[in-house]
């Protein structure tokens, strides 16, 4: 199946930050609220290039922002599974080292990408799952919450639309990320998710998974995605954009060029942000929608 391929690349610089909103379907009157929320997040993260932190430390916070906004589909206000749970997955990369840290079908913790930035530094194990990965949690001093303090309106909206067989298009929440480069050339990447609504108990997509739904190289770039997880598990579309880089496409180009693979090669849909070992961004989507926000040192943009 062939999809309408977006892209988009930017000028980026020494300290860049773009962040994405998910790609899906928005409805128009609520993009500009979707666009504005990753440019708060972009804002934040680049916040943090600016004061000296690493980009490690810039994705972690972009992601985190985005987690807390019930708008997009990642901490509070993520998406249920079919018993009417949630479950969240979420990883972090920095390119020097290639160290990482994920967890992935986690309940009871409305930080996701903290714990996982959490199991990088502990450097025993890259993914913790399900109550393992809350025990985890508990142990590095996260605090649980009550799952109802993660639901939203729109999540059980959502879920009952989905069960009684309607189009999903009324989930307008979207998978959400961040990639950075900072002054030092150190590249990051992370990523944070409900999954899928109506999703089978158990069930873990791409976001969690290092080479999937994150990658970081300091050599090439790094890449955090969105869209139908199973596909961009079985194309390991992060690693294979990174490897694009590599070789020596741009980063807007890389991230086309995955995104039409994606179509060509399974008829699936998502999207992709980058950024490469020059700084420069580049975006690329094969749905109606992504929402993004890059920020740095040359000023900011964002658009859905």
């Amino acid at each position: 199946m062939k999809h309408v391929i977006h892209h988009l690349g930017g000028r980026g610089g020494e300290r860049t930050l773009v962040v994405h909103g998910g790609a899906g379907d928005v409805a128009p009157e609520r993009r500009p609220l979707h666009a504005a929320g990753c440019l708060r997040a972009a804002r934040e993260g680049a916040r943090v290039l600016a004061e000296g932190g690493s980009a490690l430390d810039a994705v972690e916070r972009a992601v985190r922002v985005l987690e807390d906004d019930p708008l997009f589909n990642a901490g509070t206000g993520a998406c249920l599974n079919e018993e009417g749970r949630v479950e969240l997955d979420a990883s972090i990369m920095e390119g020097r080292g290639l160290r990482a840290g994920a967890v992935c079908a986690l309940a009871g913790f409305a930080a996701p990408i903290a714990i996982a930035r959490a199991a990088l530094e502990d450097g025993r194990h890259v993914l913790y799952a399900a109550h393992g990965a809350a025990r985890f949690a508990r142990e590095k001093g996260f605090s649980p919450v009550a799952e109802a303090a993660l639901v939203t309106e729109a999540a059980r909206a959502a879920l009952a639309a989905a069960q009684q067989g309607q189009p999903a298009a009324s989930w307008a929440g979207g998978t959400v990320g961040a990639v950075a480069r900072d002054a030092s050339g150190l590249t990051a990447a992370a990523t944070s998710t409900g999954g899928m609504v109506n999703k089978r108990v158990g069930r873990v997509g791409d976001s969690p998974i290092v080479g999937a739904g994150t990658y970081a190289d300091d050599e090439a770039g790094a890449v955090s995605t969105t869209g139908h997880g199973e596909g961009m598990i079985r194309l390991a579309v992060a690693r294979s954009a990174v490897e694009r880089m590599r070789a020596g496409s741009g980063a807007a180009e890389a991230a086309r060029a995955i995104i039409a693979h994606l179509s060509e090669r399974l008829g699936m849909t998502g999207g992709v942000i980058a950024i490469d070992r020059e700084g420069r961004f580049g975006l690329s989507r094969s749905t109606a929608t992504m929402s993004w926000a890059a920020a740095g040192d040359w000023g900011e943009e964002s658009g859905v």
